[in-house]
């Protein structure tokens, strides 16, 4: 049995927060090294105040970790979600993996039967 790190409102927010081209061009940047809100908010063309509101949806969705470190807010991203990410897609692939296995087992046996 698979132990699920998130639940079912969890996974919600994860995909969600995910579905926004936005918030996964930040995670690709924090993942890489971390930055100030500040320094991500220079990188896009759009307010300090929604960029805080992307990082606050990724951080509630554990995506990313945000630090005060004096007077700024240093996000950086959560590898482990990503592969709990990962492992649930792959869960997803397997099962039509299997899916098509069964089905090629299917026509492989009705043409011995022929």
């Amino acid at each position: 049995m698979v132990v699920d790190r998130f639940d079912s409102d969890g996974l919600d927010r994860l995909f969600a927060a995910l579905s926004d081209a936005t918030r996964r061009d930040i995670v690709e940047r924090v993942l890489v090294t971390e930055q100030s809100v500040s320094s991500l908010a220079r990188r896009y063309d759009m307010s300090f105040a929604a960029i805080q509101k992307h990082v606050a949806v990724l951080e509630r969705a554990a995506l990313v970790r945000k630090q005060r470190r004096g007077r700024e807010q240093i996000v950086r991203g959560d590898v482990d979600t990503i592969r709990e990410a990962e492992s649930v897609l792959e869960r997803y692939r397997q099962l039509w993996v299997d899916r098509a296995d069964r089905i090629s087992d299917l026509l492989r046996d009705s043409r011995v039967a022929d």
